[in-house]
């Protein structure tokens, strides 16, 4: 295999061939090595934040939320509460100054805890601490809070655009080439739009912490969180102590996808506030019914298109508008809208390009990262669009996706020259693994002869570009100790997750030591050890810190090479053994950031992504015209990941990425009030996909001889890609209800909202049935005046 790495290590360090003797190195990279604490997964002895047992001394922390989406406060009153036996204080905006009370990632636009005007239900107003949980939630319920309501209160996108309820400083606009000119001299011009819902991230475990106080004005909290880094800033800002004093520590997450990047803060803070001022430790861990009622989603997008193209089927331009729902406060949203726009094309060439993406300001939850990060919204636009300007041209949509698919050296709309282009390669493999021309004119024979079940067959590429799209955070850091015995304890800036980021992490250095994986061990990720990290986030986990560790490893390398020199028959543990009675240090530090990035929005220059990582998905489903109801047939994946460090935990993230979109684009809708209560609170009024969702047949597969030169060992980032092809089932799905709206001679120009749910897809099917419902629903007058129950954010 090419283990090359010429790009990051300078020559005179290239890995060396030998480990001992002539013993030929076992790498431990490129094997299928299990998940590092997979056992203790599955039996259950993993020790997460909240299994930390409780301290003698400890308290419980229970939130007051607003139930109000937009209100003035006129009162709280916690005296009931505080009367109540094991309730110990009541903290609220009133216990913190202005400074120490503002809160949020990026711009601090929100509370620790709210005290004028609260802008979403679920919002924090203060916190209660008492003996135990169950006092403190029942204390909670006690405290009075009494409201002003005010006007207006937005909740879908559609009302923010209508009524302009954007963030200051957008719209935010990428534009490449002469759209105007393209557009006029196009043959035809294509309009339409795109809709996309948003997700919860229903992490197995909800947001928790841990703050325990130490000396007089030090602390230590434990949290479920993505960004050690941000909780330790966060907590010294608010408690009014320096960073050295607080100490963030991560053992492992029960999940994270994006939803304990920035909103992990908002449990943390109180927190910490409350153990510090009361000398105590306290401990707080939401129920699902709160995480998922304040704790935000992914981004419900809408997108608007006007493409021109040749008669033969060419992309010539694309004039393209994007809203996001932000919610109440910024939060990351205007990264996400970043990224939807670097995605707004997803594969395909379109020479004059223009993309324009507002941030929309509503009363809801503030929504935040989740995997894909509006990559998926955005290339849900493209696709939705490749497909509307198939339909008009009557042509086949697989002939104008290979016509218009970038190639080697082709240029995006953001000014990147694209290198090691695989996107075709995975496509056409993945139709051939598929077998796809075939199983299409079965699907088209059984729809002929089945009424009311139909089938749909479809396929999606996929490219995603890998950099934290904020220049700064792409940067991390590791640390390393060799022990007399030759044992090696390790520490990078990554959270595991799940995710197996510590057993790639053991494979480099085990590979670049070269000693036994089980030699190494990585107990947990903390500020003290490495400083100034970046969230878990953005694909990037083994890319940056995978650097990071190899950059340490080589340093002790180079410390025992002249030992190793001298004794060449000897093993490890006699060269770390001499190095320690030579006085040679056996720790080092090892940092690494991305070279060459750097994207510019005004220029439209610099570069904005390391690499991209491929892929292409054909996916079968089936429909059921007369419930709504689909099941998956058959899913064939092709991913290009370069060389990969573990090919067992890749190929599980592809699955587990593809499920997870499967969720996204037909199973999971959150349901909202008109007056912004989040209804969906729990597993019962929110479908998730289970085991009986997954496609019957799922075939994945890595594609071979496509070495990466840009990352660690030549291998490519896995978390977010595969996710968006999963929108080959939302695909199939659409061709499907074609079919069987071809059956009532109604055409294929019909809009499918995403997700498809059953209840989309039962209408959608129109017939006899639907009509006597919607016939009666839409009588004049009467229509006007109904308030839904439910509307879409």
């Amino acid at each position: 295999g090419a283990d090359t790495f010429h790009t990051l290590v300078p020559k005179s360090t290239q890995l060396f061939e030998k480990v001992s003797g002539d013993q030929p190195a076992t790498d431990p990279i490129r094997r299928p090595q299990v998940h590092a604490s997979a056992y203790k997964q599955v039996t259950g002895e993993a020790i997460y934040c909240d299994d930390i047992p409780k301290f003698a001394n400890e308290l419980y922390l229970a939130f007051v939320y607003s139930t109000k989406a937009h209100a003035k406060i006129l009162s709280i009153d916690a005296s009931e509460a505080l009367k109540q036996e094991g309730v110990h204080r009541f903290f609220s905006a009133d216990d913190l100054t202005e400074e120490q009370n503002k809160a949020g990632p990026v711009f601090h636009d929100e509370f620790v805890f709210v005290k004028d005007v609260v802008t979403t239900q679920g919002q924090i107003i203060g916190a209660i601490v008492a003996d135990n949980q169950t006092i403190a939630q029942r204390a909670a319920r006690h405290v009075k809070v009494t409201y002003e309501e005010l006007q207006p209160v937005i909740v879908t996108l559609e009302d923010a655009i209508r009524l302009e309820s954007f963030y200051p400083g957008f719209p935010r606009i990428i534009a490449k080439g002469d759209v105007e000119k393209a557009l006029a001299e196009a043959d035809v011009i294509i309009e339409g739009d795109c809709r996309m819902g948003g997700q919860e991230h229903f992490y197995l475990e909800t947001q928790a912490c841990l703050a325990v106080p130490k000396d007089s004005d030090e602390i230590e909290v434990i949290s479920s969180t993505q960004h050690p880094t941000e909780i330790q800033h966060h907590v010294a800002q608010t408690l009014g102590i320096p960073a050295s004093k607080v100490v963030s520590r991560v053992k492992r997450l029960g999940g994270g996808f994006g939803g304990k990047e920035s909103r992990a803060a908002i449990v943390a803070i109180p927190v910490a506030l409350a153990a510090h001022r009361m000398g105590r430790p306290v401990r707080c861990m939401l129920d699902r019914d709160e995480d998922m009622a304040v704790s935000g989603t992914r981004h419900p997008f809408y997108f608007h298109y006007k493409v021109g193209v040749s008669k033969d089927g060419k992309l010539l331009a694309g004039d393209f508008r994007a809203y996001n729902n932000a919610g109440h406060s910024m939060d990351l949203s205007f990264a996400v809208l970043e990224r939807s726009m670097f995605h707004i094309q997803n594969a395909y060439r379109i020479p004059h390009l223009r993309v324009r993406g507002w941030v929309c300001r509503t009363n809801l939850p503030s929504n935040t990262a989740f995997r894909g990060f509006g990559g998926p919204q955005g290339m849900m636009a493209a696709e939705t669009m490749m497909r509307h300007v198939a339909r008009t041209l009557n042509r086949d949509y697989v002939e104008l996706i290979e016509l218009n698919m970038y190639r080697e050296g082709d240029t995006t709309h953001y000014n990147q020259q694209i290198e090691g282009c695989n996107v075709g390669k995975c496509w056409s493999e993945v139709l051939q693994s598929a077998d796809f021309a075939k199983r299409r004119e079965a699907v088209e024979k059984f729809n002929e002869e089945h009424r009311w079940r139909k089938r749909g067959i479809h396929v999606v590429p996929t490219m995603f570009g890998i950099a934290f799209t904020v220049l700064h955070l792409n940067q991390s850091g590791a640390l390393i100790h060799v022990y007399q015995d030759g044992t090696v304890l390790l520490t990078h800036g990554g959270t595991e997750m799940g995710q197996g980021l510590h057993t790639k992490m053991i494979q480099v250095a085990a590979t670049a030591l070269g000693i036994p994986f089980d030699r190494i061990h990585i107990s947990e990720t903390s500020t003290d050890k490495v400083p100034n990290t970046s969230a878990t986030a953005a694909s990037a986990g083994s890319d940056l810190n995978g650097t990071a560790v190899l950059n340490a490893c080589l340093t002790i390398r180079e410390r025992l090479e002249p030992i190793r020199k001298e004794f060449p028959d000897k093993d490890w543990n006699f060269w770390v053994s001499k190095a320690y009675f030579s006085r040679v240090s056996l720790s080092a530090t090892g940092f690494y950031a991305t070279p060459d990035l750097g994207y510019d929005f005004g220029t439209n220059s610099g570069k904005a992504f390391n690499y991209y990582t491929y892929g292409a998905a054909c996916s079968e489903v089936e429909i059921d015209c007369l419930t709504g109801d689909h099941q998956v047939i058959r899913t064939d994946v092709v991913m290009d990941l370069g060389s990969s460090i573990n090919p067992a935990i890749d190929i599980g993230q592809i699955e587990g990425g593809f499920m997870q979109g499967y969720g996204l684009f037909t199973l999971e809708e959150m349901v909202y009030s008109p007056q912004g209560q989040v209804f969906s609170r729990g597993p019962g009024m929110y479908k998730l996909p289970g085991f009986a969702d997954i496609p019957g047949e799922f075939n994945v597969s890595l594609l071979t001889g496509a070495p990466n030169p840009r990352a660690v060992y030549s291998s490519k980032a896995v978390g977010e890609p595969p996710l968006f092809l999963a929108s080959s089932i939302f695909f199939a799905i659409r061709d499907a209800i074609a079919a069987a709206r071809k059956e009532e001679k109604l055409s294929d120009d019909f809009t499918l909202v995403s997700p498809a749910t059953s209840s989309r897809i039962r209408t959608a099917c129109q017939d006899k049935f639907v009509e006597r419902f919607t016939k009666q629903q839409s009588n004049g007058a009467e229509a006007a005046r109904i308030v839904p129950w439910n509307v879409m954010p």
